[in-house]
């Protein structure tokens, strides 16, 4: 039986080695469940000694291999790549500054042991992260339980120990646009939760500004969910409704009294409400034409420059 261990990475020059020995301090738990490993790095086009580290290391063991990307995809596209690449019987997925703990590797394989399908994980804290970035965080989990009909558990990590059955499942899903912690949730099987406090990075910083972390949810949102174009249908709906109700009382008003309409400064702002409401229903619309438009293109969603 063969392990897969997935390892995207963007400028973790110094990271990759560490990972390396953290991972082989499971060579007892992998003697003992008779699992061969093979450990692939993903590197996401980094500007750093990345792949010259992970090099290093493929000359001593063979079991590491590298897929070099031609740039940086973004880390969506490296766990594709690492899925399509994997052979394992059993995939596991996880990140290379250590914030995923390879020693939860046996008890997750335990879990796998009594049937189940995949073994994910989840931070019960966010010990480390800024108070307004964790608050928008679990804003967003709120609003896609909402909103979706798939389950994105708050807090759930990339890192998860999933059988070979899911693996193929999630490469079935061959969409440009990948939001992975929805597909997970979409392609089902039975899940282990297991829970862990926040482990802060071992060097180097987070690659996710606030920036990037809102167009992902935007990415995310737009992927499992139609709720927005509806909420901008409905808008539609009863901002007509308005105008036509205010005409009706205005005419009704002008054959009553004869009193011509005033209160320009009231129209104009109401104009611009209306306005600016048609605008933001157009963007929620241009957000899902902007991915169809991506997908209908049929571009690889990486390209490698450079694979052992």
């Amino acid at each position: 039986m063969l392990l897969s261990v997935i390892v995207p990475c963007y400028n973790e020059e110094e990271n990759v080695p560490i990972f390396y020995e953290e991972m082989m301090k499971n060579s007892a738990f992998l003697e003992q469940e008779k699992l061969e490993l093979e450990i692939i790095y993903i590197d996401d086009g980094s500007k750093d000694n990345t792949a010259a580290e992970v090099r290093k290391l493929h000359e001593k063991d063979e079991r590491v291999h590298l897929v070099s990307f031609s740039r940086n995809f973004g880390k969506e596209a490296g766990i594709y790549a690492g899925f399509q690449k994997a052979k394992g019987d059993y995939v596991v997925m996880m990140d290379a500054d250590l914030q995923d703990p390879p020693s939860l590797l046996p008890e997750m394989f335990s879990y796998i042991k009594q049937g189940y399908d995949s073994v994910a994980t989840r931070r019960v804290t966010r010990k480390g992260e800024p108070p307004i970035r964790s608050f928008f965080a679990r804003m967003f989990y709120r609003i896609m339980n909402k909103i979706s009909k798939t389950e994105i558990v708050d807090g759930a990590r990339d890192y998860r120990l999933m059988t070979r059955q899911v693996v193929d499942s999630i490469l079935s899903m061959c969409e440009y646009n990948r939001f992975t912690k929805g597909i997970f949730g979409w392609v089902g099987y039975e899940t282990k939760w297991l829970e862990y406090e926040n482990v802060e990075r071992t060097h180097g910083e987070t690659k996710w500004s606030f920036w990037k972390l809102f167009l992902y949810s935007l990415d995310g949102i737009t992927a499992f969910s139609t709720v927005p174009l509806a909420i901008s249908s409905i808008m539609g709906v009863v901002f007509c409704i308005a105008a036509f109700v205010a005409i009706i009382a205005l005419i009704v008003k002008n054959l009553i009294y004869h009193d011509p309409t005033p209160g320009w400064p009231s129209m104009v702002c109401i104009i611009l409400l209306v306005s600016g409401v048609q605008l933001f229903c157009l963007g929620i619309v241009g957000q899902y034409l902007s991915k169809t438009y991506l997908e209908v293109k049929k571009r690889p969603i990486y390209l490698v420059k450079e694979e052992l």
